[in-house]
């Protein structure tokens, strides 16, 4: 019986946020890989361990959740006035396919760091001490990040003492931009798809009694579909093991989901949701309330001005996908949103909400201009570092 030996791909593990994935370098890629196609998604697939019907990614390098089976290729930028371009690939679990919809906000601060790690960054830019603005062209979306990496003796700086709720050991503090991060109204589309901050979505009648569910549905960071948790009978304090742990309410979100992509142009047929598992997501809201983080530690209702629990494909998300917090931050600004309303009603320039894992702080810029809502930029604070560095290796047959 013949034997196809494995080859080894340069590659780096890294955490970004309260994600972590498999980044390359474009020109490290094999030759069929360096381009779109089926090719490079086979390859992926593998490197992850997906599709895996166990659900477990044991023959590969994802963990089996929506945070950890995520893949990712910087360049050099070829859009003036940028550094890199950022291509970010979600690999389904347990189904043969790669969703290049959306971004990860989590890991575009690990691709700030990443492009200085990998020499993609113009060491003129790179300071011997202070920091590095990065500045990324999110190549999914077609939007500018700006990362700010901290730089110490003319390397990133991954140690350090800032803390993000989610992820267990203090790192160095990256903020970052995501610039005009809602749909341009000027290219045809529209942060609100529906042209309403609420809507009434039709959803099949045994998700919701009546069949009408409020949401508002929202396309800053990343598509978003957000209805009020008392709507869908919870709470908004709940933990990943009340909502992933219930098949029946998955099921639900899922129909939602479906809905609210249908309404915003995103799919066309039900169908199509299958294969577009990364967007949109589904958030519930609430006023805040008093809880227990999955940590265990207490969130008091004063702490926050919200309460936001998120669903990434098809789960729970045990804190808050980045792209989702721009979401959440972009249409806290707006007053008449379910978000806002949520968080008070009145219009603020930043949010403070509360998530399965801790509490998390956004801000956004949101201008009314002749009856139409724009966002300049949306800001947070994550961290990132390097796992680990080296070859991932894969069946030389697997793509």
């Amino acid at each position: 019986m013949s034997q196809v030996p494995q080859i080894k791909i340069p590659a780096t593990y890294m955490r970004g946020g309260t994600s972590k994935g498999v980044f390359f370098r474009l020109q490290d890629l094999p030759e069929l890989a360096q381009v779109p196609g089926v090719a490079r998604d086979k390859l992926f697939m593998r490197v992850i361990g997906s599709p895996d019907a166990y659900a477990a990614h044991i023959d590969g390098m994802g963990s089996a959740t929506s945070s950890t089976s995520k893949c990712v290729i910087l360049s050099r930028s070829g859009v003036p006035e940028h550094d890199v371009d950022y291509l970010y690939g979600q690999v389904s679990i347990d189904k043969p396919f790669v969703d290049w919809s959306g971004n990860c906000g989590n890991l575009s601060t690990a691709a700030g760091a990443f492009a200085l790690h990998a020499g993609l960054v113009d060491p003129a830019r790179v300071p011997q001490n202070g920091t590095c603005v990065v500045r990324i062209w999110q190549a999914n979306i077609g939007k500018t990040i700006i990362a700010h990496v901290p730089v110490t003796n003319g390397q990133v700086q991954e140690t350090g003492d800032f803390e993000l709720d989610g992820v267990t050991f203090p790192a160095a503090e990256i903020v970052l931009e995501f610039i005009a991060p809602a749909d341009d109204a000027d290219e045809g589309g529209s942060m609100f798809p529906t042209g309403n901050l609420i809507d009434d979505l039709q959803v099949p009648a045994d998700v919701v009694k009546g069949g009408t569910l409020k949401a508002t549905m929202i396309t800053a960071g990343i598509p978003t579909i957000f209805v009020n948790a008392e709507d869908i009978g919870y709470v908004g304090t709940e933990l990943r093991e009340a909502i992933n742990n219930d098949a029946k309410a998955l099921e639900k979100f899922e129909q939602i989901r479906i809905a609210g992509a249908l309404r915003m142009g995103l799919i066309k047929t039900p169908e199509e949701a299958a294969q577009r598992q990364h967007t949109p997501k589904i958030a519930f809201v609430a006023k805040p309330k008093d809880y227990l983080a999955s940590s265990g530690k207490l969130i008091a209702a004063e702490e926050v001005d919200l309460l936001v629990r998120a669903l990434s494909m098809g789960k729970l998300h045990h804190a808050m996908m980045g792209t989702a917090a721009v979401a959440i931050g972009t249409a806290a600004a707006i007053p008449g949103t379910l978000v806002s309303l949520a968080a008070g009603g009145s219009a603020r320039s930043s949010v403070r909400f509360g998530h399965p894992s801790g509490t998390l702080r956004v801000g956004a810029e949101a201008t009314q201009v002749n009856g139409e809502w724009t966002v300049t930029k949306a800001i947070m604070s994550r961290s990132a570092r390097v796992l680990m560095e080296g070859w991932v290796r894969v069946p030389g047959d697997a793509f």
